[in-house]
C-alpha cells in the first residue's frame, strides 16, 4: 500500500502513486478565453503548452494568439512570487506553481537573456526579478561590474581550444610531495596498469616504470591497441588521444611522471591495480563543442562597448568631496525611536551603541536614556562618541544593541521574548537587563561615503552566546528581511559637510604614511635589544587563541620592523596591535603592509578571521591565497565560503578571486555552488550568496544544466524521503516494510524520476557520472529514514557507486569534521606517515539536507559482532570476532596486509578523534573496511561534547581502544609487544605531527564561527583544541600528557565495552 500525500492540498506531492498521473489545470488566455483540461503531471513546459495549443483551436479568437513560440507561461510559484516560465524543458511538477492555474502571456523581446534568468533563477533558489526589486545602489553595481566580467569569460572560453579548455576545466590532481614512502613500501619501480579502450569493452595489462611520463604511457598503450586491432592509419597519432581515469571524468595530461598523479599514487598506498582508459580527442572535442554551444545560446554578444554609467542626478558639489581626516568633530548620531519593540509593557527599554573595527571596541559605548512606551519607544536624542570622525577605520561598524530594563526583584508575569530567560546581565544594582534585539550597519557605505541621513533599521532577534557589552559585533550588518514582525530601530546619521565626506584613497594613505615616516626620529624604527628580541619571540609563538595585553601590543607595534623581519608570520599580532582608532597608525601600517613578505597560504589563512576587517589586509591575505594549488583551495573552500560572512560589502577581494578560481575549475566551481547553495535559506546571507551565485553561473553557462538536474534530482529524493515517513508514521507496524519499500521503488521507476536521477554528475564528485540507479536502493532504519541510493558507474561497466540521501539532519558539522579528518590525513602523508584514513564524500546540500557517500565493502563493528554471537549482550565482549571477520575476508597472506591496515588506521582515529573531541563513540558508528581499513562515521559530538545520561558522561575514555583493537593490532597472539609497541610509535608520531599545525586548526575553527554550528559557537569551544594538542607546551610536555591519555584508554577500555553491550541489546534487530 502506497504512503499517502503529504498534503491533500498539494498536487505536486503526490507522484502519482495511485495510479492518477493527471493533475487538472486552469489556463487563462491573453484573449480572455478560460480552458481548464487535465494534463499529466509528468508533462514538460513545452508539451503542455502544444498541448493547449491543439485544445484552443476550438475556442473562439484563437488566430489572434499568433505563433506558439511568441507565448510563455506565468504562475505564481510556491513564494508567492509571479514566475515566468522561460525555461519550458521543466517539468510541471518540478515547477509546482502554488495553484493549478497558468496564465498564457506574451513573450518579450530579449528572449536569450530572460531564458538565461530564468535558469539562474529556478537553479539558486531565488528568482532575479527580487534582486532587481531590492533597488539596492550597490546590489546593482555588483551584479553590472559581474555581468560584464562573466561575459567576458564566456568569450575567451570560445576562443579555446579544446586542448586549454580541458586544461582549464579539468586540471589533472598533482601531487608533487615527497615519494620515499612509496617507493620503501614497494620493492619494485614500476607498476602495472589496467587500460581500457574507450572504443571496445578490451583491456590490457601494462607494466611502466613509476618513472613513466603520460605521454610514453599513452604511446604504450596506443601500440598495444594497434597491435591487436589495426595499422597505425586506422589507429592516428598519439596527439589524438588523452588519458582518462576510467571510473571517473579525471584526465591525466602534462608532463608528469605517473607517480605525481594523486589517483596513481593512490593506487599505489592502496595496492590496487590503477584502471585508466584511452580516450580518442573527438569525444573530448564534442564535449566541448557542446559547451560552445551552450554558450552561443545563452550569451548576448555585445557589438559594442558597454555603455557608460548615467551620471548622478545632482550636479556642482557632487563633484566635489571632502576627506573624512579633515572632520575634527566627534562622532555622533541621532536614535529617533523604536518601533514593535518586544518587551513587557511594565519594563523600560535602553539602547546601547558601539563602534567596532572587528572585535575591538574603538571607544567607550554609548547608552540611551531609559524609555517608556507600548510597541513603540520615542528617543529622539543624540548619542556621542568618545572618537573624532577623522579617526574612524574604512571598516567601522555600528552595532546597537535593545534591551529591557526591569528591577532585579520584579517578577515577570509573561514573557514575550524567550532571549529575556536565556540571557540576563545584571549592570547595577537592582536592576537586571535582558536583550531584546540586535542589529549592526556600517559606518561608511560600499562606496567609502560617510552616511548621512535617517535609516531604518529591522533587527534580530536571536542572540549568540558572547556578548560584548550586550552588542554583537561579529554578526551580520545585513538587516532582517522579515520586516513586519521584527523590533525596527530608526537612527539618524549627520551631515559634516554639503558634500560627501569620504574616505581617503590609498595612495593617499601611502602619502601620509611618508609624511610621518618623514616627521619622525629615523631612530624610532630601529631594532630592539636582545631582551626586547626574546620577549618578543616569546610572544610571536604563542596560538591565536592566546590574548595580548597593551604592554605587549606596545611592544609589538614599537618593534615592528624587527617582526617584519625575523617573525613575518606574526602579522596577525602586528595587525591586533596596530591603534586603528588612530588614523595615523593606520597609515603606517598600511605603508608597512607594503613591504611585508608574502605569507604561506596556510598562514594567510587567519587574516580572513572577523579580528582582521581591514580591506587592504584582506587584499593582502588574498594575493597570498593565489599561490594556492586548486587542490589545496579545495581542501579550505568550506572556510573561505563561510567568512564571506565576514565581508560588509558584496564586491571584495575574496569574492572576486572565488569566482575568478571556481570560473577556471569546474571542480571547484561545483562545490562553490553548493556551499553558497546549501545555505540560501539563511536570511543574513540570501541577497549575497544569490548574486555570488548569479556572477557564477553567468560565468560558467555550460555548468548550469549539469547543476540544475543535481537540484532536480535533490528535490526528487526529498518528495520519496518525506512519502516514507508519513508512510511510516501512518503505518507503524513492521510488516509495512516490504510495502513501503515497493512503493518507493514504484515511485523511483516513473518516468519523470528516472530521467531526472540518471545521467547525473553526482553532487558529492562532479567527476563521477551516475548512470541509473539499480535496484538495491532501500530507506534505512533511522529516525529520518535516509535513502540508500545505489547507482551504475556510467564510465566503467560494472563498477556502482552508493549514496545516502539525508533530510531532517544537519550534516555541516560532519562535514567540517570529514574536512578536518582529510587534512590530518594530508599533513600526516607530507611528514611520510600514511594512516590509511578514509575521509569519506559529505555534502551539505539544503536546509537540513545533503549526501553521504556510502564506503564499499564495509561494515559495522555492531554487525561483525553480532554476527559471531547470538547474544547481543554477549557480542561486546567476544575479542576474537573482529579479527576472525578480518581472517574471513583476507584469507592467506593477506591476513597480515589487512591487520597493516588496521593497525595504522586504527592509530589514525584514536588520535584524530582524541585531538578533535568526538564523542557518542559505540559499535555503529565505527566500520571496517574487508581491506582492514577502520573508520568513524556520524559527528554529531565534536570539541569535548560527549553525551551524558543523569548528568553522568558516559563516555569516561579520551578514545577508543578495546582490547578487541588491541588483539588485531597483535595478530591474535597475547605477548605481541613489537606489534603493539609500532602501533603506540604511529599514534605518538602522528600526535606530533598534528601539534606542529595546531594554529592552523585552530584558526580553521575559528573561520566556521558564524556558521550557526550547533557545537561551535565560540572561542570557549576552540579552547578544546587548543588543550587536547598541549599548545603552549613543549614537545615532551605533550608527549607525556598524550601517553597518560592513552594509559587511560587503555586501563578503562572495559567500560567502552560496557557502553556497547548497552548499545547492542537497546538497538537490537
Amino acid at each position: 500500500m502506497p504512503p499517502a500525500m503529504t498534503d491533500q492540498l498539494d498536487v505536486w506531492s503526490d507522484p502519482g502513486l495511485d495510479g492518477d498521473d493527471q493533475v487538472a489545470v486552469d489556463f487563462l488566455l491573453p484573449t480572455g478565453v478560460y480552458i481548464q483540461m487535465d494534463v499529466p503531471r509528468e508533462s514538460t513546459i513545452q508539451q503542455i503548452k502544444q498541448i493547449l495549443w491543439k485544445q484552443a483551436q476550438d475556442y473562439p479568437l484563437f488566430s489572434l494568439l499568433g505563433a506558439i513560440d511568441d507565448h510563455i507561461f506565468e504562475c505564481v510559484n510556491q513564494a508567492a512570487v509571479h514566475e515566468e516560465l522561460e525555461d519550458e524543458s521543466r517539468r510541471l511538477c518540478d515547477v509546482r506553481p502554488f495553484l493549478p492555474v497558468l496564465k498564457l502571456i506574451a513573450r518579450d523581446c530579449g528572449r536569450a537573456e530572460r531564458l538565461l534568468e530564468s535558469k539562474i533563477g529556478v537553479l539558486i533558489g531565488k528568482g532575479l526579478h527580487e534582486l532587481d526589486a531590492l533597488q539596492d545602489q550597490e546590489v546593482k553595481d555588483f551584479r553590472s561590474k559581474m555581468q560584464r566580467n562573466s561575459e567576458e569569460k564566456m568569450q575567451c572560453v570560445q576562443m579555446m581550444s579544446w586542448g586549454e579548455w580541458l586544461q582549464s576545466c579539468f586540471s589533472p590532481q598533482i601531487e608533487p610531495g615527497p615519494i620515499d614512502e612509496i617507493y620503501d613500501a614497494r620493492n619494485e619501480n614500476d607498476i602495472k596498469i589496467t587500460m581500457h579502450y574507450n572504443q571496445s569493452q578490451d583491456t590490457a595489462s601494462l607494466r611502466v616504470p613509476l618513472s613513466c611520463t603520460v605521454a610514453e604511457l599513452t604511446e604504450q598503450a596506443l601500440r598495444k591497441w594497434l597491435t591487436t586491432h589495426g595499422s597505425e592509419e586506422d589507429g592516428g597519432s598519439l596527439a589524438d588521444y588523452v588519458l582518462r581515469v576510467s571510473s571517473k571524468l579525471e584526465f591525466l595530461f602534462g608532463e608528469h611522471a605517473l607517480i605525481h598523479y594523486k589517483y596513481i599514487r593512490m593506487c599505489l598506498l592502496a595496492q590496487e591495480i590503477p584502471h585508466l582508459t584511452l580516450v580518442h580527442c573527438s569525444e573530448v572535442k564534442s564535449m566541448f563543442e557542446r559547451e560552445l554551444t551552450s554558450i552561443g545560446a545563452m550569451l548576448t554578444r555585445k557589438t559594442s562597448n558597454p555603455p557608460l554609467p548615467l551620471p548622478p542626478k545632482r550636479r556642482g558639489m557632487s563633484q566635489m568631496h571632502m576627506c573624512v581626516w579633515e572632520i575634527n568633530s566627534i562622532f555622533k548620531i541621532t536614535l529617533v525611536r523604536g518601533i514593535k519593540v518586544n518587551a513587557e509593557e511594565t519594563a523600560k527599554v535602553q539602547v546601547r551603541a558601539g563602534l567596532f573595527h572587528g572585535t575591538e571596541l574603538l571607544c567607550k559605548p554609548a547608552v540611551s536614556s531609559e524609555s517608556s512606551g507600548r510597541s513603540e519607544y520615542i528617543w529622539n536624542t543624540s548619542l556621542e562618541f568618545d572618537i573624532s570622525v577623522s579617526d574612524m577605520p574604512r571598516m567601522t561598524r555600528l552595532c546597537f544593541a535593545i534591551y529591557a530594563v526591569m528591577d532585579k526583584g520584579k517578577k515577570q508575569k509573561s514573557t514575550k521574548n524567550t532571549a529575556m530567560n536565556k540571557y540576563q546581565t545584571i549592570r547595577k544594582a537592582g536592576k537586571v537587563h535582558y536583550p531584546i534585539a540586535w542589529v549592526n550597519t556600517m559606518v561608511f557605505d560600499y562606496r567609502g561615503h560617510l552616511k548621512t541621513g535617517d535609516i531604518i533599521l529591522h533587527t534580530w532577534s536571536s542572540f549568540p552566546d558572547e556578548l560584548e557589552e550586550m552588542l554583537n559585533p561579529i554578526g551580520t550588518i545585513q538587516t532582517n528581511p522579515y520586516t513586519e514582525n521584527a523590533t525596527a530601530l530608526q537612527i539618524s546619521f549627520p551631515e559634516y559637510s554639503q558634500c560627501p565626506v569620504v574616505f581617503p584613497p590609498f595612495d593617499k594613505i601611502l602619502e601620509k604614511a611618508a609624511e610621518i615616516a618623514g616627521a619622525s626620529d629615523s631612530m624610532s624604527m630601529g631594532r630592539g635589544g636582545k631582551k626586547f628580541h626574546i620577549e618578543l619571540k616569546e610572544i610571536m609563538e604563542r596560538d591565536p587563541l592566546s590574548q595580548l595585553c597593551e604592554n605587549e601590543k606596545d611592544l609589538i607595534w614599537t618593534l615592528r620592523y624587527d617582526c617584519r623581519e625575523n617573525f613575518p608570520q606574526s602579522l596577525p599580532k602586528l595587525l591586533l596591535s596596530v591603534k586603528w582608532s588612530k588614523h595615523e597608525d593606520m597609515a603606517q601600517l598600511q605603508a608597512l603592509l607594503q613591504i611585508w613578505p608574502k605569507l604561506s597560504p596556510r598562514d594567510a589563512l587567519e587574516l580572513l578571521d572577523f579580528n582582521y576587517p581591514d580591506q587592504y589586509v584582506r587584499e593582502y591575505a588574498v594575493g597570498c591565497l593565489k599561490y594556492m594549488s586548486d587542490e589545496e583551495l579545495s581542501q579550505y573552500l568550506l572556510q573561505l565560503v563561510q567568512v564571506l560572512r565576514y565581508e560588509p560589502y558584496y564586491d571584495c577581494a575574496l569574492t572576486r578571486f572565488l569566482l575568478e578560481r571556481a570560473q577556471t575549475n569546474r571542480k571547484i566551481g561545483h562545490f562553490l555552488f553548493w556551499h553558497l547553495r546549501s545555505e540560501m535559506h539563511m536570511p543574513a546571507v540570501t541577497v549575497q550568496f544569490a548574486l555570488i551565485l548569479e556572477a557564477y553561473c553567468r560565468g560558467c553557462i555550460p555548468h548550469i544544466e549539469v547543476l540544475k538536474k543535481q537540484v532536480e534530482a535533490l528535490s526528487k529524493l526529498k518528495a520519496v524521503n518525506e512519502l516514507i515517513k508519513l508512510g511510516t508514521i501512518k503505518s507503524k507496524n513492521k510488516t509495512k516494510d516490504a510495502q513501503l519499500k515497493e512503493a518507493m521503488m514504484k515511485c523511483l521507476r516513473q518516468t519523470g524520476f528516472i530521467e531526472t536521477l540518471s545521467d547525473l554528475h553526482s553532487p558529492l564528485n562532479p567527476h563521477i557520472l551516475a548512470l541509473h540507479f539499480v535496484e538495491r536502493c532501500k530507506y534505512m532504519d533511522s529516525k529520518m529514514k535516509p535513502l540508500w541510493i545505489v547507482y551504475h558507474n556510467k564510465l566503467l561497466v560494472g563498477d556502482t557507486l552508493g549514496i545516502i540521501f539525508k533530510n531532517g539532519d544537519d550534516l555541516r558539522q560532519d562535514m567540517l569534521t570529514l574536512q578536518i579528518l582529510r587534512l590530518m590525513d594530508l599533513l600526516w602523508k607530507e611528514a611520510n606517515l600514511d594512516l590509511r584514513i578514509v575521509p569519506y564524500g559529505c555534502l551539505a546540500t539544503g536546509d537540513r539536507t545533503g549526501l553521504i557517500e556510502v564506503v564499499s565493502s564495509a561494515d559495522t563493528i555492531a554487525n561483525i559482532q553480532k554476527n559471531s554471537s547470538n547474544m547481543a549482550a554477549a557480542a561486546a565482549f567476544n575479542k576474537d570476532a573482529l579479527l576472525n571477520w578480518l581472517k574471513d575476508k583476507n584469507p592467506g597472506d593477506a591476513l597480515e596486509k589487512a591487520i597493516e591496515e588496521f593497525t595504522l588506521s586504527c592509530a589514525g582515529y584514536c588520535v584524530a578523534t582524541y585531538v578533535l573531541g568526538i564523542g557518542d563513540r559505540h559499535s555503529d558508528n565505527i566500520m571496517v573496511r574487508s581491506t582492514g581499513q577502520l573508520f568513524h562515521i556520524d559527528f554529531g559530538h565534536i570539541l569535548g561534547n560527549f553525551k551524558s545520561k543523569f548528568g553522568i558522561k558516559r563516555e569516561r575514555v579520551p578514545f577508543i581502544l578495546t582490547h578487541d583493537f588491541i588483539h588485531v593490532i597483535q595478530q591474535g597472539k597475547t605477548g605481541n609487544t613489537e606489534k603493539f609497541g609500532s602501533f603506540r610509535q604511529y599514534c605518538e608520531d602522528a600526535y606530533l605531527i598534528l601539534r606542529k599545525n595546531g594554529n592552523l586548526f585552530i584558526t580553521l575553527f575559528a573561520l566556521m564561527l558564524t556558521a550557526g554550528l550547533p557545537e561551535l559557537t565560540s572561542v570557549k569551544d576552540i579552547q578544546y583544541l587548543k588543550d587536547s594538542l598541549a599548545l603552549g607546551k613543549t614537545d615532551e610536555e605533550a608527549l607525556k600528557q598524550f601517553r597518560q591519555k592513552f594509559d587511560e584508554a587503555l586501563r578503562e577500555s572495559w567500560t567502552t565495552k560496557v557502553n556497547w553491550m548497552a548499545h547492542n541489546v537497546a538497538h537490537r534487530s
